[in-house]
């Protein structure tokens, strides 16, 4: 049986990906996931999920977000499910990505669903898995390969 406390803290360990991601918290960012982590971004860029680790993870995503001007991620209407020492979280979400350019708009937005599995590590929760379902978009895709150029 699942408390209060657990389902906060697995709120928030979700919660916590976006904001550190966004605040380029980047050694806090690696705290909020298991050793390895099961990345299912297909819906958005085609391929097969990834198994990663939590370093792997922030090389990669300090590269792309960390050329952005600004990026933020808002998670909302989390539900979770609890079983034991594993949890499962699903929300929607909206992710505006913001870069200055010459030959385009300077935004990008993105909407849609995450769902997170997560594991009990001692006392906190861990995300061990992150599938990122994209429903919708509007605005200057480019901007993620201008920003993962920058970020080189």
């Amino acid at each position: 049986m699942s408390t209060v406390e657990d389902r906060w803290a697995i709120v928030e360990a979700c919660t916590r990906m976006a904001w550190h991601a966004d605040q380029r918290e980047w050694d806090l960012l690696k705290s909020v996931f298991a050793d390895e982590v099961v990345l299912d971004y297909t819906s958005l860029n085609g391929g097969e999920p990834a198994t990663l680790t939590p370093e792997q993870i922030v090389g990669a995503w300090s590269r792309v977000l960390g050329g952005f001007d600004a990026t933020q991620h808002l998670i909302t209407n989390h539900l979770v499910t609890v079983a034991g020492d594993t949890a499962v979280c699903t929300a929607s979400f909206q992710a505006t990505h913001r870069l200055a350019n010459p030959f385009g708009s300077p935004l990008w937005t993105l909407g849609g669903t995450y769902r997170f599995d997560l594991v009990r590590a001692g006392d906190a929760w861990r995300i061990s898995g992150v599938v990122m379902t994209a429903t919708w978009a509007d605005g200057n895709r480019d901007l993620m390969a201008l920003a993962a150029d920058a970020g080189r």
